[in-house]
């Protein structure tokens, strides 16, 4: 047999609180950032509470690390953790928030304290909720329980308020006392932790992770990366986290902020772009051994060589935050004619134009306004086709070994324009592009693009004049959406003629947007009798007539047709309009 990884130890909960209190327990965010939902944390005592057994712990003994971030939001006395919570950081993060009524970071990095309500008479958990505060049978918080001074004078305390709202006697009462005693005595909980030595590597604690996690959740490499960040330098880990924390939130005066439309994006997200950046690389398992200062050559370690890629990591998460470039690379989306998340389908596609319009700017100093045409048409490219829908990594890490050797603008620029023309071939837009749009899913790529072209294009909405670009802007706020996506041949009317199927009904060559109150006028009458109505009570020039029909791809007397017929002329037209769109961004 080969050498054991790890040793058992067995824990309390208070042990284990005592040691996350003092710094001993460290929390390097490499399985999951945030703590559970209150429902979660919630079933996570009840189960305690009745004597179920609510898993084991996997720990990392930390020997050599240094710096790495802690559980909650206040100082520990010591500064270098001895472990490294691998599994079971929701469950140590639930307990230490609730047994020491302690704030902690909510998924949208807002401080936040969990209230977990009990009630002794039946030994129910819940979550707090207003009525539950007003009720005298519940203890509304059962942080009070340890967190009060004492909980004999907690039991009496809660007793003498309960009895003013219904007769106790003497069995009722010690019922209940028992069973905050219980609750109580939940600090004694039995855990059992698998500690693993600490030269065990990156690699075989992830593989020790995968084949003992019942929900097979998996580490990954851009987990590691940000362990490191904390470790080696918290500064940088704190600046991703401050990045990420302010693209959700809505700016209340006019400072420059992060927030966005298109993306919130968490602080792997943003890593990949600095290391695609700084280091032409996309698989982050060889960043990982990068910054631990292994030279890819020789296979051995050196602290210089961490130093030195830490600087490169550091100037390069400077520019990738940066406001500016950050904002004017949004802008290269919309002149792409997406004008929000709604319209994205791929985050990481997103991403990774980002760290291409980076590099064009900090390694080529390409021009701004070529940088933004040549951006709008790569993102354009990379959505369409799902370029890195597949394999991300893997693709964009070819991508980037093309970049290699070029040190002129042009060439940079003549590269790109290389892979899209590569793609983007006539074959792809006269056969690819209509087979793509053969779906009825609302979140095709095709299509996204179809509706981007549309608002490139200045078209307007069918049967309105208003342009569909100022019906998508995300800063229309309405009670509901003044723009709707209607089937031009109604639901209604097709099961009326034998076609039930709705992956038929709801292919997406059978929408188009439309104005809400014309969508509630057009009902589900067939389209050969709303249609002519429409047009003629929208009082259309001919030119108006014809631009609209072309926009929205109707071939003549479609309203008419057999309904097979229409949705594949529709597909063909639809892929010519994205092909004019995508041939407008040059």
């Amino acid at each position: 047999m080969s050498e054991i990884l790890f040793k058992k130890v067995d824990y309390t909960v208070s042990k284990l609180i005592q040691d996350i209190e003092f710094g001993d327990i460290g929390l390097p965010d490499i399985q999951r950032p945030f703590v559970w939902t209150a429902t979660r944390v919630r079933d996570l005592f009840d189960s305690m509470y009745k004597g179920f057994p609510v898993g084991y712990l996997l720990f990392w003994a930390n020997d050599h690390f240094n710096g790495t971030k802690q559980i909650g939001t206040g100082e520990k006395q010591r500064r270098v953790p001895r472990l490294l919570i691998i599994d079971g950081q929701q469950r140590l993060t639930s307990l230490y928030a609730v047994l020491r009524g302690k704030s902690i970071f909510n998924s949208n990095y807002k401080e936040e304290c969990i209230q977990i309500a009990f009630r002794p008479r039946d030994g129910k958990f819940e979550v707090t909720d207003a009525a539950i505060k007003r009720d005298p049978e519940f203890i509304p918080n059962i942080s009070a329980v340890w967190n009060s001074g004492g909980h004999f004078l907690f039991i009496n305390e809660f007793l003498e308020k309960l009895q003013k709202t219904r007769e106790l006697d003497i069995t009722i009462r010690n019922e209940i006392a028992n069973a905050i005693d219980c609750l109580f005595d939940l600090q004694n909980y039995p855990f059992t932790a698998l500690e693993i030595s600490s030269n065990v590597n990156e690699e075989q604690v992830a593989d020790i992770f995968v084949r003992i996690n019942s929900e097979g959740v998996k580490l990954n490499q851009a987990d590691f990366l940000l362990t490191l960040m904390s470790v080696f330098w918290d500064e940088g880990r704190a600046e991703l986290e401050r990045f990420s924390r302010l693209s959700r939130i809505v700016p209340t005066d006019s400072q420059p902020s992060p927030f966005n439309h298109f993306i919130k994006p968490d602080p792997d997200q943003l890593l990949r772009v600095e290391v695609a950046l700084g280091f032409k690389r996309a698989r982050l398992m060889h960043v990982y051994s990068i910054l631990r200062g292994k030279d890819m050559e020789t296979g051995q370690f050196s602290d210089k060589e961490r130093v030195h890629q830490f600087s490169v990591l550091e100037k390069v998460q400077d520019k990738t935050l940066n406001l500016t470039s950050w904002h004017e690379f949004l802008k290269c989306l919309i002149k792409a004619g997406y004008r929000s998340e709604a319209m994205i389908s791929s985050q990481i596609a997103l991403l990774y134009a980002y760290a291409f319009y980076l590099i064009g700017k900090e390694d080529f100093n390409v021009e701004s306004f070529k940088l933004r045409n040549l951006t709008a048409r790569w993102f354009f490219m990379t959505s369409i086709t799902g370029r890195y829908s597949a394999s991300p990594e893997s693709t964009m890490e070819s991508d980037l070994t093309r970049l290699r050797g070029l040190s002129h603008a042009d060439e940079f620029i003549g590269t790109l324009e290389h892979i899209i023309d590569s793609v983007l071939t006539n074959d792809f837009w006269e056969i690819t592009l209509a087979n793509d749009l053969e779906t009825s899913s609302p979140r095709n790529p095709a299509l996204l693009a179809y509706y981007a072209t549309l608002n490139n294009l200045g078209a307007p909405v069918l049967f309105s004049k208003t342009k569909i670009s100022d019906l998508l802007d995300p800063m229309l706020k309405t009670p509901r959406s003044s723009i709707e996506r209607h089937h031009l041949f109604p639901r209604g009317y097709l099961e009326s003629i034998g076609i039930n199927d709705l992956k038929i009904i709801n292919q997406v060559a059978n929408y188009s947007y439309i104005d809400w109150a014309d969508h509630v006028e057009i009902s589900d009458k067939p389209p050969f009798e709303y249609f002519p109505f429409m047009i003629k009570k929208l009082n259309l020039h001919p030119k108006e007539f014809k631009e609209m029909c072309y926009f929205h791809a109707l071939p003549e007397g479609w309203q008419k047709m057999n309904y097979n017929e229409f949705l594949g002329i529709r597909r063909s037209l639809m892929a010519e309009i994205i092909r004019k769109g995508f041939k407008a961004l040059s």
